[in-house]
């Protein structure tokens, strides 16, 4: 069985958090002619890196998970699964125990997903709903 856990995400991953954002977003990125220069895409890495974590599937790094958490509300802030673990169901067990602890807590939860990136069928499915758009991105709740 695979068992997922979290780490604190700290400088000695940013290489390793280039290639994955490199690799799972910047494809996304180029579809919405946004830039994708690795100074961008460092500032994105960068963004509220004290709520970066680490997903670790049985001791091994396989994505990265961004949460702000407010009184009320759940924001999922950047989540990215290494494409070697897509399709898997690694995401939606992720979001779904996000989405319980904060039904518990009866807070929303917020994401914002790019328009060109088809994870936004897996938050459709697991029950958000469009909220906002703007020209690149569906702002989305739960």
């Amino acid at each position: 069985m695979n068992t997922i856990t979290y780490r604190k995400a700290s400088e000695n991953d940013l290489d390793y958090l280039l290639d994955l954002r490199t690799k799972t977003m910047n494809p996304h990125y180029a579809d919405s002619n946004l830039p994708t220069d690795r100074e961008t895409t460092l500032q994105r890495i960068l963004y509220q890196f004290d709520k970066a974590h680490i997903i670790l599937l049985n001791n091994k790094p396989a994505g990265l998970l961004k949460v702000s958490r407010n009184e009320d509300k759940t924001e999922v802030l950047q989540l990215q699964i290494d494409p070697d673990q897509q399709g898997k169901g690694l995401g939606k067990t992720i979001l779904t125990d996000i989405l319980k602890e904060a039904s518990a807590e009866e807070k929303t939860v917020s994401l914002s997903v790019l328009k060109t990136n088809k994870a936004q069928h897996l938050y459709t499915s697991l029950g958000f709903k469009t909220v906002d758009e703007d020209e690149y991105s569906f702002f989305m709740e739960y």
